[in-house]
This record gives C-alpha cells, sequence and structure tokens, in this order.
C-alpha cells in the first residue's frame, strides 16, 4: 500500500510505501477510492488535538471497497463499497456506552487521529463502524458526506426545530447542510470571510436566503445558528443575532478560545451548545434524509499524492464546497 503519513507535529506529509495491512478479528481491509479533506484533518496536521501519536495517515471521509475480511465479520462481504467515519471504535462498556451516548465514549478510537485513515491506497476498519453504501452516487460525491455530512447533520439536530437558521462558515459542512436545511423547510442565512464574494454567491445558488459576513446583522433574528469555523470570535457575534431562548451550536472539535462577552447577550435563555463526534445512529440517519434530499456536494478533486496542496487550500480558505483526495 501507500499513503499520504504525517511524522510529526507540523511537518508536510511524505508519500509512503508500507506493506499491505491484514484485518484483525471483526475488521475489513477497504482499498480507497476517494478520501475527502476535513478541517478536522488540519487540526490533526497541525498538532492542534492532544494525543496524537506519531506517524499516523489522516483522512477519516472515505469511500472504497472492501478487499478483505477478518475473521468474525457478518453483515460485510467482499467488493461490497462503505464508507469509513470519524468514529472509528467505542469500547462499549463505559458510562457513555451503555447510556446509548457512544459519541461521548471515553476509550474511543479515531479514524485518522488515533487510528490510520484513508490518505491512503488501503486502510483497515472496523467492520462495526463502516457505513454499506450501495451503487449510488460518485465516490467523490459521497466522500464528504462521511464527516462534514455527518457533523452537520448532528449540529442540525442539535439546533432544534429551529425556522431560522444561521450558518457560521460555508464550507464542507456548511453547504450540505443548507441543502438539508432547506428541504426541511427552515430559512437559511449563511455567514461566510468578510469580502468572500464567491461563498456567498455559493450559498445563495444552494438556496439561502440571504448570504453576508461575518460582522453582518442578518436581516432577522436567529432561531438558531450552527458554528463550522473554527473561530472563537464568532460566538459572541451568533449571540448578538439569535433571539432569546435561541441556540448557538459549536459544530468543530477545535475552535479558538472564545473571547470574553458581556453577560446580557446570554441572558434572555440563549443557549451555547457543542457538537462531539458522531453515533452510527447519526450515520444511519442522515445517509438516508441524504439520499431523500438528493445532496449535491461541491468538490475539488486532488490526487492523493497532492494532500498537501488540499490542506494548503482549505486552510487559506481558497476551497468552494469541498477537497476530496483520490489514490
Amino acid at each position: 500500500m501507500y499513503a499520504m503519513a504525517l511524522s510529526a507535529r507540523g511537518a508536510p506529509l511524505a508519500l509512503q510505501q508500507r506493506p499491505d495491512p491484514t484485518p484483525g478479528p471483526g475488521e475489513v481491509r477497504v482499498k480507497v477510492s476517494a478520501c475527502g479533506v476535513c478541517r478536522t484533518d488540519l487540526h490533526v496536521v497541525d498538532g492542534e488535538l492532544p494525543g496524537i501519536c506519531y506517524p499516523i495517515i489522516p483522512g477519516h471521509e472515505v469511500v472504497g471497497r472492501i478487499d478483505a475480511v477478518g475473521a468474525g465479520v457478518k453483515d460485510l462481504s467482499l467488493g461490497m463499497r462503505v464508507g469509513v467515519p470519524w468514529l472509528g471504535h467505542t469500547c462499549g462498556e463505559c458510562f457513555y456506552c451503555r447510556a446509548g451516548k457512544e459519541n461521548l465514549c471515553d476509550r474511543p478510537e479515531f479514524t485518522g487521529y488515533t487510528r490510520d485513515g484513508g490518505f491512503a491506497s488501503h486502510l483497515v476498519a472496523d467492520a462495526g463502524y463502516c457505513f454499506p453504501l450501495g451503487a449510488h452516487g460518485e465516490d467523490t460525491a459521497i466522500a464528504p458526506l462521511l464527516c462534514a455530512g455527518l457533523i452537520g447533520w448532528r449540529s442540525l439536530v442539535m439546533a432544534g426545530d429551529a425556522k431560522t437558521l444561521g450558518i457560521y462558515g460555508f464550507g464542507a459542512a456548511g453547504h450540505i447542510v443548507a441543502q438539508v436545511a432547506r428541504t426541511q423547510g427552515r430559512t437559511v442565512y449563511a455567514f461566510t470571510r468578510r469580502g468572500d464574494e464567491d461563498a456567498q454567491r455559493f450559498a445563495l445558488s444552494l438556496g439561502a436566503d440571504w448570504a453576508g459576513a461575518s460582522t453582518d446583522k442578518p436581516p432577522a433574528e436567529l432561531d438558531a445558528a450552527i458554528i463550522y469555523a473554527p473561530v472563537g470570535a464568532l460566538v459572541p457575534l451568533a449571540l448578538r443575532s439569535v433571539r432569546k431562548g435561541g441556540r448557538v451550536v459549536c459544530a468543530g472539535i477545535h475552535m479558538s478560545d472564545i473571547p470574553a462577552f458581556p453577560y446580557d447577550i446570554l441572558w434572555g435563555e440563549r443557549q451555547i451548545v457543542s457538537v462531539a463526534n458522531l453515533t452510527r445512529r447519526d450515520g444511519i440517519d442522515f445517509l438516508a434524509a441524504a439520499a431523500k434530499a438528493d445532496i449535491q456536494t461541491a468538490v475539488t478533486v486532488f490526487p492523493l499524492a497532492e494532500a498537501n496542496q488540499a490542506l494548503a487550500r482549505l486552510r487559506d480558505g481558497k476551497l468552494v464546497g469541498a477537497a476530496v483526495l483520490r489514490p
């Protein structure tokens, strides 16, 4: 196999050849056909997440086909197309797992962070955490659904029944969630970097009712806001735009520090909540909803060897939609 591997914090990814991995009991080996590039991959590469053991292969929006099956695997078979998401394994025994909150597991494993991911020709995955994908749709178009879509879905559920929804950061997750929200009859306001007219036009083309800079006041108060950009300063801005009783959902795994803000913009039973990881039920529910809504992802495809260039484009905010690597 070959992979773009990370050897140290902040180092560029380097192309490596390795022996083909062998799936153990309960595991499958997946021949990767596409892997989305997520902002969390940037956090891994930049060393912003704790406990990274190097070397590690990033990537957790994986689409591929099973080409080897370990002992005891019953529901997956050779040749089946599957998706491999961020949540790679949970203990099944801690308080959170037993309470049906496996996204908060005390001893989790994460694809592309604590176990090798999909910036590669092959990876080994826990069979219980793979999603069968069927035959419909292009691999590169589906890949962003495996994290941007899944976390977007979980954050949308956390936003409750908000009829007027603000989306801060209109990238991979934002452009997927906007489409789902519109099919649910919600009004969508998109907030982008100041001067990013391409992103604003893109949001409007996907059915957003308004698009502007993150510092702008929207045309009406928001019932809820979802923040995808990892910028803590957006939290007080969103609070100022949310009505009394509204909610601000922080959807990233990492965010810069939230600056101090006056209590009066939180008062009125406004809430700030975070989204942590995902559950397998999220995946089942979202993939069914995405198929029904006919979600269209905007992707820019890069060869696997150009993973560093794709990450740089994402870091600089020069992507519309999502980047996808293809081995």
